[in-house]
Formats: structure tokens, C-alpha cells, sequence
């Protein structure tokens, strides 16, 4: 299984993402540069975390007018799993591939605390291992992160089953509590947690089972597709 980690200028947690997938459970993993094309025979994509371009302007927006997105776009359309984790999540909103927009933080500052996920829809390449309304202990790090969209846009959100996470408490006043979302085909998942950092034992002050089976979930559908 061959996963692509797309790097930008400003990515930080791109290593973090490459020590889980390679070091964890045992894929095939390669960066590829925001000027890189993307090869044909991959499996899957992941947009990671951190600034890129030092979220100048607005987290996401420099980042999602990369070379690169043309592919990611062309990609996803055909089907491929696509995860954008943090400023990830943010590029995806950016480039249109998810609706809505991610705004500062009500508190104005930036947040780095645990928290807890429910699953909302297990019908994602991401999240079918889960049990609806399964609950995810799982650390958050963003300054930007408060999910907004208009009545409309959420009422066709709920209508579609493309919200995927919501928090188990309100930690930044997003819309329905809103912490991940797919777009309408379901391969395409953005989220503002950091599964990444919350599936090693060492570093999980919970539980790191929950977190991992989002990875194992891909792994599954990955597989069933071979």
C-alpha cells in the first residue's frame, strides 16, 4: 500500500504523519514536494499539518494554488482516499475539494489540549472500522480550527452524511460542533484533531487504540479494493 504525504513550504507535522504510516503500521510511504507531480500508482493521499506558507493571508489558501493540487483534485475525482489533517483540512476547504471554511479560534489563540471525537459516519475510507457514535480521545492544535458554514450549507452536510467527527464538547465554537467532514463521495476527509499524534501508547495519556483505527480503516479499504 503506497501513501503519498504532500509537503509545503511551512508543513510541520509531515514527519509525524511519515513515522506513523512507516514506523506503525508498515506502509509504503513517500513525501512529495507542493511542486511534485504525483504518481499514478498511489493508494492514497495525505495532506498533513502545521503553516504552510505561514498561513499567510488565511490558513490554507497560498497552499491550495500548489502545483500539486491539480493532481490531488484529479485524484480524489477518481475515487482515491484523501485525508487532510489540521492545516491539511484547511488546504482542502481552500481548493473547494470540502465545503465550507476554517476561521480563528473565538479565543483568538491557539489551542493544543486533548479532547474527544464522535463518529458521525463510519462509511468513510477513514472511519469504517468505527461504530457510529464511537468516541476518539484525540489531541487538537490549531489556531484556526473553528468550522463554519451558512444554515444551508450545514442542513446539506446533514442531509448528505458528510459530517464525519463532531467534539464531544465545544472547543472552539465550530458550527454543530463540527471537527470533520467529507465531501459527498465520501473518499475525501478533512479533520482538525491530529490522529497522528494519538495512536502510540507512549505519547496517549488515554487510549491510543481509537485513533489507530483510522489508519486501519484505510488499510482495510485499500485492501479490499486490491
Amino acid at each position: 500500500m503506497k501513501v503519498g504525504i504532500v509537503v509545503f513550504p511551512g508543513s510541520n507535522c509531515d514527519r509525524d504523519m511519515y513515522h506513523v504510516l512507516l514506523d506503525v503500521f508498515k506502509l509504503d510511504v513517500k513525501y512529495f514536494w507542493h511542486e511534485d507531480k504525483l504518481p499514478k500508482d498511489l493508494d492514497a493521499i495525505v495532506l498533513p499539518g502545521g503553516f504552510s506558507y505561514g498561513d499567510r493571508l488565511r490558513a490554507g489558501v497560498i497552499a491550495a494554488h500548489s502545483p500539486i493540487i491539480a493532481d490531488v483534485k484529479r485524484m480524489a475525482d477518481k475515487g482515491m482516499p484523501v485525508l487532510g489533517v489540521c492545516n491539511g483540512f484547511q488546504i482542502l476547504v481552500e481548493s473547494e475539494l470540502l465545503p465550507g471554511v476554517l476561521l480563528k479560534n473565538t479565543s483568538l489563540n491557539f489551542m493544543c489540549r486533548w479532547t474527544e471525537l464522535i463518529v458521525e459516519n463510519n462509511k468513510t475510507p477513514f472511519t469504517n472500522k468505527f461504530a457510529l457514535k464511537e468516541r476518539i480521545p484525540i489531541p487538537i492544535a490549531n489556531g484556526e480550527g473553528r468550522y463554519y458554514v451558512d444554515k444551508a450549507t450545514l442542513a446539506m452536510l446533514k442531509k448528505n452524511n458528510q459530517i464525519v467527527f463532531r467534539y464531544g464538547e465545544s472547543v472552539n465554537n465550530s458550527v454543530f460542533d463540527i471537527a470533520g467532514i467529507c465531501n459527498k463521495e465520501g473518499n475525501v476527509v478533512g479533520m482538525m484533531p491530529h490522529p497522528e499524534r494519538a495512536v502510540e501508547a507512549e505519547i496517549n495519556p488515554r487510549d491510543s487504540k481509537p485513533a489507530s483505527v483510522i489508519f486501519e480503516s484505510l488499510i482495510t479499504t485499500v485492501g479490499a479494493r486490491k
